[in-house]
């Protein structure tokens, strides 16, 4: 991927920022987004490499900024060769408690934002002559969790796995690869978010009886950003979450 150009949504902390880590060591070339300036702008320094990233903030829920992203990296890079997906919001909540304006949330940022961001990276893409997108999902979508109650943000993140199989089914002709990433419990700071102090405590859900770290993710992303012949897959990233319980 050396030289390649990666958009990077949500990139400011957690999974985003580790991905955009791996693929700088790697030589690539990427654009930083995310709604937060000036957790963004730290995360920049934090990476180093400055010739080589760009940063453009905004809130990926709205079709413009979306846009933004993409006119800059094929300003500033001339390509784009990888979008990765990770912009997303999540958080437990019953569903009778769900409103309109929780589900608004979840499918702007989450559902939306995925879309419009493939758009417009789609459109220079086909001009390319291809590409690899990678979105983020949950390991949620497959296997619910009664004492968890996210039916509003799982359905959003539902939304992302089927857009993910048609998008790689309308523009395979076009070689531009789509894939799911669905992690299990990862350590970031999103599991603080949502409410949980000790996410170790949450080892038991995966057969390896560990919880994962970003790092992992990134590297599944890595490998799926330089794979010719994988598209339409949902890759879960989560220590055998989907295949079975500990007992």
């Amino acid at each position: 991927m050396e030289n390649k150009t990666i958009i990077v949504t949500g990139a400011s902390s957690g999974i985003g920022k580790e991905i955009a880590r791996l693929f700088l060591e790697k030589g690539s070339n990427v654009v930083l987004n995310s709604s937060n300036e000036e957790n963004l702008k730290a995360a920049r320094l934090e990476l180093g490499s400055p010739e080589r990233v760009i940063c453009v903030t905004g809130d990926i829920a709205k079709k413009s900024i979306a846009d933004k992203i993409v006119s800059t990296a094929i300003e500033k890079f001339g390509t784009i060769d990888v979008l990765v997906n990770n912009a997303g919001v999540f958080q437990p909540k019953p569903f009778l408690d769900v409103a309109d304006d929780d589900l608004n949330r979840f499918l702007n940022i989450n559902f939306k934002g995925t879309l419009f961001a493939s758009q417009a990276a789609i459109k220079h893409m086909i001009a390319q002559g291809g590409g690899s997108i990678i979105n983020i999902g949950t390991v949620l979508v497959d296997h619910a969790i009664a004492g968890f109650p996210a039916t509003a943000a799982v359905a959003s993140k539902g939304a992302i796995h089927a857009l993910t199989r048609q998008l790689a089914a309308e523009f395979g002709k076009d070689n531009i690869k789509v894939n799911t990433i669905a992690p299990g419990i990862i350590r970031s700071p999103l599991q603080g978010k949502i409410g949980v102090e000790d996410a170790d405590s949450l080892a038991g859900l995966h057969l390896l009886n560990r919880i994962g770290e970003a790092k992992e993710v990134a590297e599944a992303a890595y490998y799926l950003a330089d794979a010719d012949f994988i598209t339409g897959e949902t890759i879960n990233v989560a220590g055998g979450h989907t295949v079975g319980h500990a007992i």
